[in-house]
């Protein structure tokens, strides 16, 4: 196996499998960014967590606002692009490589995700199980099913639970 071969096996692996945890890989517009931290409505000094943080350009954005933020990140090399992305911004975030289905998040003000559909029933139960203080989801594109959004802005879904 040549060189190129093996990047390129290497790209479709780290691209491709996180599909089964998650969703792919797809940037969030800044439009949408600036959104759901309205949507939010977070302070400075609160805390953000982002589930499957990409390329961490919302982290950034969180952290420009002066919130301190999580992201979660399955793909190794998102991980890297991420974390020289926020390298400015490194006293505010934390980038977990790992799969966020099985790790304990810490308390959060807000949470901001871009999931696929058949994931946002696990999403909700999960907040709902581990959250005990009032947390806020937005997120982009899809809704919790049987549970009506507080506001809708764009196509980024902000909920409540309290």
């Amino acid at each position: 196996m040549n060189w190129l071969s093996l990047t390129v096996l290497i790209f479709v692996v780290c691209f491709g499998f996180v599909i089964l945890f998650g969703a792919p890989y797809l940037p969030t517009k800044k439009d949408q960014i600036r959104v759901a931290l309205n949507l939010l409505n977070l302070k400075s000094g609160q805390s953000f967590i982002e589930l499957g943080c990409g390329d961490g350009r919302v982290l950034k954005a969180a952290a420009k606002n002066g919130l301190r933020v999580t992201g979660y990140e399955l793909n190794p090399i998102l991980v890297v692009v991420a974390k020289i992305v926020t390298f400015s911004h490194r006293k505010q975030i934390t980038i977990i490589w790992g799969n966020y289905w099985h790790k304990k998040w810490p308390e959060a003000d807000g949470i901001y995700c871009f999931l696929l559909d058949k994931y946002m029933a696990r999403l909700d139960q999960k907040i709902s199980k581990d959250y005990s203080n009032p947390v806020r989801l937005a997120s982009y594109a899809f809704k919790i099913p049987n549970k009506k959004p507080v506001r809708t802005d764009q196509g980024v879904f902000l909920y409540e639970y309290k």
